[in-house]
């Protein structure tokens, strides 16, 4: 069901000249379904390589370590559900190398589980190691030098599996509408500044 949530952000967010870069892309869910000038899809696992559509160029490396990527790069940095997972120290080298790869006015884009919708069950998943939300999220980017853009609290349901319709046209519905039943999920857009700090 990544292909409607991929257009639906590329209608608002990513002109399809773009160089994106898909970070801890998995599955290349993500990359394998928008339009750029360039795609990137990086992961710690080499299983990058066996699921990246043709013309994605993959990296295996470390989120906190961006090394065989150039200052100023990408116009797109995208990620889901990745920064969770992570130590605090670790969270804040990804995003400062975020910082560093993203051209001046490019977009940071990330979907991150919203605690204030799954505290219940939050930590049934023993993988995760942070808590964000609608709220806290927004005031760690702009603590390293992002300037946050949009916040959709609800942005979609905790999995795809449990909520989301499994029909294209209903995701493509569900993303449109001003209620968004289950959303557990939260989008936050953000930008590299013109100016540097």
């Amino acid at each position: 069901m990544w292909r409607p949530v991929a257009r639906y952000l590329q209608e608002k967010y990513i002109p399809e000249d773009s160089v994106i870069l898909d970070l801890g892309a998995g599955y290349c869910n993500f990359i394998n379904h928008v339009i750029g000038k360039e795609r990137h899809a990086s992961d710690i696992s080499n299983i990058i390589k066996k699921y990246a559509a043709p013309g994605v160029i993959t990296h295996i490396q470390n989120c906190t370590n961006l090394n065989d990527m150039p200052d100023n790069k990408f116009d797109i940095v995208f990620e889901s559900n990745l920064l969770e997972h992570l130590e605090l120290n670790d969270v804040e080298k990804t995003l400062t190398e975020v910082r560093r790869v993203l051209k001046p006015g490019g977009r940071f884009i990330a979907m991150q589980p919203n605690f204030i919708y799954l505290c219940r069950n939050y930590f049934n998943d023993y993988t995760h190691r942070q808590v964000f939300d609608h709220i806290s999220f927004p005031d760690l980017l702009s603590n390293y030098g992002f300037e946050v853009e949009k916040i959709e609290p609800k942005f979609l349901p905790a999995t795809f599996k449990q909520r989301l319709p499994r029909i294209p046209f209903l995701v493509k519905l569900y993303l449109r509408s001003p209620w968004r039943p289950g959303g557990k999920q939260m989008l936050a857009v953000s930008k590299k500044p013109h100016v540097q700090n």
